[in-house]
C-alpha cells in the first residue's frame, strides 16, 4: 500500500481536485489517502471557536455561512450535475456542526470543532471519485488513529485498530480518511496540531508498513533555503531522514516537524511532490545518504532567549538538572543552550508557561529575557565536519548572532538572531555557502 497525503491548497478548489484525481488514477495498487481541510477553513474554524467562547454569535454565524457555501460551491462545481444529495449530506454536517457549537466550551468540543474541516472535504472527495468511477471506502479516521502520546506514537496500536476497522469496510483500492484528527487516551477527538496531516501519513505509513510516503502540497520539494525571502533557491532532490528531520523542527514550512519520526525505523521513504507540477522531482526522504555536506538552510520564528546567571551556583553539582526539571514540569521543550562560567543560557519555542517558568527560575540567579528572535538553522549529513562550513560565521561580522550551537549534532549548525534580522541572516548565508554573487542575491 502507498500513502498519499494532499494539502489544503491541494483540495482547495475543484480545479485542485481533479489535479489529485489524475495524480491518483496514475498509481496503481491499493493507496491510502490522507485529506487535509479546504485551504483557510481551518483558521476560520479557529476563529469560529474563538466568538463562540466570546459569545460573538453574529460574528460566527457568518463565518459558518461563508465556509458552507464554499463547500456547497466545490460541489457544483466538481458535480456539476445531480448533486442534491451530496447537497443535502453537507448541509446535515454542517447542521451537526452547529450543535457541536452550541455546547459548552471544551477543549474535547474545540477538537470537533477544529476537525471539521477534514470531515467535509473527504466527504465530497469520496462522492466526486465516486462519480468519476474511482470505486473508494471513506474511513472515520477517529476510529483508529488512537495517539494518547504525541511525542511517541504506537504505530502497532494504530495498525491494529486500522486493520480491525477495514473489517467492517467495503474492501477498495482507494481508501480516503482524515488528516490532522486523532483521539486521545481518554478516548475523546483530539488533533495532532496544526499541520499534522503530514503526521497523520507517517503514523498511517508505518502502521501499514507501507511501501512509500507521498506529501503532495502546491512546492516542488525542500528547498536549500526559504523562498519566501530568498532568491536563486532550488529544489532539493533526495534528503536523509535526519536531515528532513533537523529542517523540520527548525522552521522548514514544507514539513510537519515530527513526520519523520515514525518511519525512520521502518526505513518507509517519503517523497515530497507537487500537485500543480506532478512531473517535477521533488524531493525523497530516506535512509540513503547520497551526499555530505552542506544541503539547506531554513528559520524558526517566535523563539525566546533566557538566561540565567549565577556566580556561586553554575558550578554546582546539580544545577542544570535543576534548571532543566523547571522546563520539564512545565512541558517546555528547549531548543540551543549555551553555557559559560557564570551563565547558561537557552531558548524556547513555547511561551505558554513562561510566566511560570521565570517565577521558578528566580531561585537559581539573576533571569535575562529576550524575545522576538529566530533560529538560523544549517543543515548537511557531517556538516560541521566540512571545511567550507566555518565560513557561515562571517555573518558574525555584518550581523549581530546572540547564540551558537555547534556540535550538538554532526548534521546541524544553528544561530540565533533578533528576528529582525532573519531575512538578512539567510541571505547573506545564501550567498556565502552557496556561492550566490552578492549583486544576485542582492537582486
Amino acid at each position: 500500500m502507498k500513502v498519499l497525503k494532499f494539502g489544503g491548497t491541494s483540495v482547495g478548489s475543484a480545479a485542485s481536485i481533479r489535479n489529485v484525481k489524475n495524480i491518483v488514477t496514475g498509481i496503481e495498487g491499493e493507496r491510502l489517502l490522507v485529506l487535509s481541510a479546504m485551504s483557510g477553513v481551518t483558521n476560520h474554524l479557529v476563529q469560529i471557536s474563538d466568538h463562540f467562547r466570546n459569545n460573538q454569535i453574529t460574528e460566527a454565524t457568518r463565518l459558518i455561512e461563508e465556509i458552507k457555501y464554499k463547500h456547497l460551491k466545490l460541489v457544483e462545481d466538481l458535480l456539476p450535475n445531480d448533486n442534491s444529495r451530496i447537497k443535502e449530506q453537507v448541509n446535515r454536517l454542517f447542521e451537526q456542526f452547529t450543535d457541536i457549537l452550541r455546547q459548552e466550551s471544551s477543549e474535547n468540543a474545540e477538537a470537533r470543532i477544529l476537525t471539521f474541516g477534514e470531515s467535509v472535504s473527504t466527504y465530497i472527495v469520496s462522492e466526486y471519485f465516486e462519480a468519476e468511477g474511482i470505486n473508494n471506502t471513506l474511513l472515520e479516521a477517529k476510529k483508529f488513529m488512537q495517539v494518547p502520546n504525541l511525542e511517541n506514537p504506537d504505530t502497532d496500536r494504530v495498525g491494529r485498530l486500522l486493520d480491525q476497522y477495514l473489517k467492517t469496510k467495503p474492501t477498495a483500492q482507494v481508501y480516503i480518511t482524515q488528516g490532522f484528527v486523532r483521539t486521545d487516551k481518554f478516548n475523546r477527538i483530539n488533533t495532532l496540531k496544526r499541520g499534522g496531516s503530514d503526521f497523520t501519513a507517517t503514523i498511517l505509513g508505518a502502521a501499514v508498513n507501507a511501501e512509500e510516503i507521498q506529501i503532495w502540497t502546491d512546492i516542488d520539494g525542500f528547498h536549500n533555503n526559504d523562498p519566501r525571502y530568498v532568491e536563486h533557491t532550488h529544489p532539493l532532490s533526495h534528503l536523509s531522514f535526519e536531515e528532513a528531520a533537523e529542517l523540520a523542527y527548525f522552521g522548514a514550512k514544507i514539513l510537519h516537524p515530527q513526520t519523520v519520526s515514525p518511519v525512520i525505523d521502518r526505513n518507509i521513504p517519503i517523497y515530497l511532490k507537487n500537485t500543480f507540477t506532478p512531473e517535477a522531482q521533488g524531493t525523497m526522504i530516506s535512509n540513503q545518504v547520497k551526499s555530505r555536506g552542506l544541503k539547506a538552510i531554513s528559520a524558526k520564528d517566535g523563539i525566546t532567549a533566557i538566561k540565567i546567571k549565577s556566580n556561586r551556583m553554575l558550578m554546582a553539582h546539580g544545577f542544570l538538572k535543576r534548571i532543566f526539571e523547571v522546563f520539564d514540569t512545565h512541558e517546555t521543550a528547549i531548543d540551543m543552550i549555551t553555557t559559560s562560567e557564570i551563565a547558561i543560557s537557552l531558548t524556547i519555542d513555547e511561551n505558554r508557561n513562561l510566566e511560570a517558568i521565570l517565577e521558578n527560575l528566580k531561585a537559581y540567579g539573576e533571569i535575562t529575557v529576550e524575545t522576538d528572535h529566530s533560529i538560523i538553522c544549517v543543515v548537511g549529513e557531517g556538516l560541521i565536519e566540512e571545511n567550507n562550513t566555518a565560513r557561515l560565521f562571517e555573518v558574525l561580522q555584518d550581523i549581530p548572532v546572540r547564540m551558537i550551537s555547534y556540535g550538538g549534532s554532526i548534521n546541524n549548525v544553528s544561530l540565533l538572531v533578533a528576528t529582525e534580522n532573519k531575512v538578512k541572516t539567510l541571505r547573506a548565508l545564501h550567498t556565502k555557502l552557496f556561492k550566490i554573487p552578492s549583486h544576485a542575491a542582492m537582486a
